[in-house]
């Protein structure tokens, strides 16, 4: 073989070879990354699903092709308690939840439920992002809950099929509650029957009458169009609901220290960007709700509702820390 025809011979072959080796790359590039598989109680237009779109942009940017999120809608992975035990199994990589939801797994959580505690959203953020905050999430991450950073949902309110603006006039009724402890007994004590419901079976339960009311924060309230069976609401703001965004901890542990830092921060700007939207959903929320004859009603004798409620600080403390604790939350 002369020399042209060897030096012709060798860069055939070179740029064979770089072909040929060239979806080998592509296949080994694809391999890194990782699909995560993220629970969404509502749809496109909500909330909860658009705080998973911003910490997945958040992310791509730091961590460019290592991430794919695949975000599951409206409520197609089950309620809160069955996407919790998916993230505990690892079947479900990441999901929000109220603190209320993961309150069997954790029950020192309750601190953050109990009804009229907290002022405002800047109370319940003080106490979140300090001491108790911190503890709760190791209380969390024992349970192989991952947290990202505590959310928002904003007050629970009254909803009834019929207006109700007394604590008196709650008796007898059914009411579905968060399946919680602390839920079942705040009802209790107003006379009512609750009856544990996940959420994503509460509109069926209240248009067949198996209940006759609950409560719920305004933006899920129209996310869940309950206007149509429950019209009435009496805006108690008795709970303020907080919330996590969270990660199953077998997920976690497959990170490295870089990617736990990105996920760690996209999460908490993912969280105060998640906070904002709600204050601005819950007044979009309430004029769906309204022009779909839903009420918003005030309540009478508040001094009754406080007083009806108290049993259950009593109740918890020895759960979630002591009067003391719950006393230094209450005046922080």
């Amino acid at each position: 073989m002369d020399d042209l025809n060897r030096r012709n011979f060798l860069k055939t072959a070179a740029l064979t070879g770089a072909a040929l080796a060239a979806p080998a790359f592509v296949r080994t590039a694809a391999a890194r990354t990782t699909t995560i598989t993220i629970a969404s109680l509502l749809g496109d237009d909500k909330p909860e699903t658009k705080i998973w779109v911003k910490i997945g942009e958040l992310v791509e940017a730091k961590l460019p092709g290592q991430f794919k999120f695949n975000i599951v809608r409206n409520g197609a992975l089950g309620g809160e308690k069955e996407v919790a035990e998916g993230v505990r199994l690892g079947s479900i990589q990441a999901s929000l939840s109220t603190v209320s939801s993961l309150s069997g797994w954790a029950p020192e959580l309750q601190i953050l439920d109990l009804p009229f505690l907290f002022r405002d959203a800047d109370h319940v953020r003080r106490t979140v992002s300090g001491d108790v905050g911190a503890d709760l999430k190791q209380k969390l991450q024992a349970q192989n809950f991952v947290v990202g950073d505590f959310i928002n949902y904003g007050a629970r309110h009254l909803l009834t099929k019929e207006p109700v603006t007394r604590p008196e006039q709650l008796k007898g009724k059914r009411i579905r509650v968060i399946q919680s402890p602390l839920h079942t007994k705040l009802w209790s004590a107003f006379g009512t029957t609750p009856i544990g419901i996940p959420i994503t079976e509460t509109y069926n339960a209240l248009a067949t009458g198996v209940a006759d009311a609950m409560d719920l924060t305004k933006s899920a309230y129209a996310g869940f169009k309950l206007y149509e069976v429950v019209p009435d609401m009496t805006e108690t703001g008795h709970i303020w609901a907080s919330g996590i965004v969270y990660y199953s901890s077998t997920f976690w542990a497959g990170l490295n220290d870089e990617q736990k830092a990105v996920f760690q921060q996209a999460s908490s700007e993912g969280a105060a960007y998640f906070n904002q939207l709600i204050v601005d959903d819950e007044a979009k929320s309430v004029e769906t709700a309204l022009g779909h004859g839903g009420k918003l009603l005030k309540p009478e004798a508040f001094d009754e509702w406080q007083k009806g409620a108290q049993g259950v600080w009593d109740d918890f403390a020895a759960v979630v820390g002591g009067l003391d604790r719950i006393k230094s939350v209450q005046a922080a």
